[in-house]
């Protein structure tokens, strides 16, 4: 079955080679077009697709408002912001009202095309560079409700433990670590567990923010590196 997609962008030379792109995808099908957000809205109600990617600065309505009334109509559809803004406040902004992804516009065509099926699988997706912008803007909120980690919690954790916590700091999904570190998802996420119950997190945000703030997505590409030679 295929992927629904209505793109929303003001820019007519973007959106054409979006389009393109999208549409060599033999899961893809671009139902609609849209210029602005107003008429996104109206698309996004008449066409039902199942994601809509959509940019931020255009006429007659933005994509934050266009957003919010996509969701207002229908609370379950997926939206992937695709913009050129890297601005934290525009990326908390989309979260807060509810959007499944923030893409800046510099990604690469593979980043975009498994990004469309992992937000349409129940993920969220986020530019690379996005990420420190992402666990900088919650860190003051979570930090306060943050539980409290001994140092020898942290030292006990494996190799491998220490690994998907590097992950996890570089914003990466589930299936992503999957890859990275030559694993099936359902291990990935056995580790997770094990991580959130050891540290006693009450969400994924507190141990990327724990994750992010010791470094360890350093850690992580130490040890990949240190893999490879000595592979080689």
């Amino acid at each position: 079955m295929s992927i629904r997609i209505l793109l929303v962008d003001d820019h007519t030379l973007f959106r054409s080679g979006l389009k393109a792109l999208l549409s060599r995808q033999a899961d893809f099908e671009i139902v609609g077009e849209a210029s602005d957000g107003l008429e996104g809205v109206k698309l996004a109600e008449q066409l039902k697709p199942d994601l809509v990617l959509l940019d931020l600065d255009m006429p007659v309505m933005n994509g934050t408002e266009a957003l919010a009334q996509m969701l207002a109509a229908n609370r379950e559809l997926p939206v992937v912001m695709l913009t050129v803004s890297e601005d934290a406040e525009d990326l908390k902004e989309a979260f807060v009202l509810g959007a499944r992804g923030y893409l800046v516009k510099n990604i690469d065509a593979e980043y975009l095309v498994n990004g469309v099926r992992q937000v349409v699988a129940g993920e969220s997706v986020m530019s690379p560079e996005m990420t420190s912008k992402f666990v900088n803007g919650i860190r003051a909120k979570h930090l306060s409700l943050m539980p409290e980690v001994r140092p020898e919690t942290v030292k006990s954790l494996t190799e491998r433990e220490r690994q998907i916590l590097g992950c996890l700091a570089q914003g990466a999904s589930n299936r992503e670590m999957a890859n990275l570190l030559n694993m099936s998802e359902s291990t990935v996420k056995a580790h997770l567990q094990r991580i959130m119950r050891r540290f006693d997190f009450s969400s994924r945000v507190q141990a990327a923010v724990f994750a992010a703030e010791r470094h360890m997505d350093r850690y992580l590409l130490e040890s990949l590196n240190q893999k490879k030679t000595n592979n080689s």
